[in-house]
C-alpha cells in the first residue's frame, strides 16, 4: 500500500525518467495484449514467465514491441479523493463510509496497472499532484476510482448478456492462472491469480457464474473465516478498491465463491486466499467484460 499522503514527494536526483527495461517492454506488451503479468514492476518473475507462456501458446511469436512509456497530467479530480486511512480490523473496516484508495499515488499506480514504485523509479525529481507531468507505463489505463459510495451487492448492475465474449473460464490451482477462453477454444485473456490455501483449498469441479457485480460491499462472516478473531460478529463492509474483494465480485454457483480484486495487487499470483479466486482489481475488471451469468468456470488442478 502506498502512504496515505494525497501528494507524494519523490526525492529528486537531477536524472530524467529511466529508459524502459527489457522486462518492463514486456510486461507493458503482455499486458496490453490481455496477458497479464499481474502488477507491473519492471522485474522478471513467476507471473511474467507464465503470461509469456501463456502468450507464445496462443500466438507462437513473442509479443511485438510498441510503446512502453508515455506522459499523463495529473488532474485535480486524480488528487480530489478522498483518500482514506484504513484500520486492520475488520470491524473498524465496517464503519468507515468507503474503502477507498489510500493515496494519489496508489490510485495512480493502480490506474496504470503497476507498482506504486515503478512510478516512483520513472518520476525521479516529480512530485506527484495535480498539474505535473508523469511518466507511466503505456498500457490500457483501467477507469477512474469507484464513486466514495456505492450500491449494495445485491442491486449493482451487472453487464448486458451480449456483451461477454468469454465460452469458459478455466482457473488452474498449479499454475496460480486464469485464463478466458472463446467459443473456438482461442485463449482471449489470462491473468495470474491468489486461490485458496492449505486450510481453504480450491474447490475442484465445473461452476458457473451467477452475477457480475461491480463495486461492490462485502458481507463479511466470521464463521467462514478459520482466521478471524473471535470477538468479531457479521459486518457489512463498504465498496472500495481496498475492500476485501476489491471493486469487481464474480459470484459462482459454488455457495460462497467468487472470482473478485484485492486490495494488494502486489501479491497475486505469490500467496494463499481463503478459498476464493483474486486478481488485481485492474484484471478483475477485463474479466467482468468477458463474461456473464451462465459461463461456465473450471476449477482444476
Amino acid at each position: 500500500m502506498a502512504s496515505p499522503s494525497a501528494h507524494t514527494q519523490v526525492p529528486p536526483t537531477g536524472a530524467q525518467a529511466p529508459p524502459a527495461s527489457a522486462d518492463l517492454a514486456l510486461q507493458v506488451e503482455l499486458d496490453r495484449a490481455g496477458f497479464s503479468p499481474g502488477e507491473i514492476d519492471g522485474k522478471a518473475g513467476a507471473n511474467t514467465e507464465r503470461a509469456l507462456a501463456a502468450y507464445l501458446q496462443q500466438h507462437g511469436t513473442p509479443p511485438v514491441p510498441g510503446t512502453v512509456l508515455e506522459s499523463y497530467v495529473i488532474t485535480e479530480a486524480d488528487a480530489a479523493g478522498p483518500f482514506v486511512k484504513i484500520p486492520e480490523d475488520m470491524m473498524a473496516k465496517a464503519e468507515l463510509k468507503s474503502l477507498g484508495y489510500l493515496s494519489l499515488l496508489e490510485l495512480l499506480a493502480e490506474r496504470f496497472h503497476s507498482a506504486p514504485s515503478l512510478l516512483v523509479s520513472l518520476n525521479h525529481g516529480v512530485t506527484i499532484a495535480p498539474g505535473a507531468t508523469i511518466t507511466v507505463p503505456a498500457v490500457v489505463a483501467s477507469a477512474a476510482k469507484p464513486a466514495p459510495t456505492a450500491k449494495p451487492a445485491a442491486t449493482a448492475a451487472a453487464k448486458p448478456d451480449d456483451v461477454a465474449t468469454g465460452a469458459k473460464v478455466v482457473v488452474s490451482k498449479g499454475q496460480s492462472s486464469l485464463t478466458v477462453l472463446d467459443s473456438a477454444g482461442a485463449t482471449i485473456f489470462y491473468a495470474p491469480v491468489t486461490s485458496g490455501s492449505e486450510k481453504d483449498p480450491l474447490p475442484l469441479g465445473v461452476w458457473a457464474v451467477t452475477a457480475v457485480l461491480r463495486n461492490p460491499v462485502f458481507r463479511y462472516n466470521p464463521d467462514l473465516f478459520w482466521d478471524a478473531d473471535p470477538a468479531h460478529s457479521k459486518a457489512t463492509m463498504p465498496a472500495g478498491p481496498n475492500g476485501p474483494v476489491g471493486i469487481v465480485w464474480i459470484d459462482l454457483s459454488k455457495e460462497h465463491y467468487g472470482i473478485h480484486g484485492s486490495p494488494e495487487p502486489g501479491r497475486i499470483g505469490y500467496s494463499q486466499s481463503h478459498g476464493c479466486v483474486r486478481l488485481t482489481n485492474w484484471d478483475a475488471t477485463r474479466l467482468a467484460d468477458l463474461v456473464k451469468k451462465g459461463t461456465p468456470v473450471h476449477f482444476v488442478e
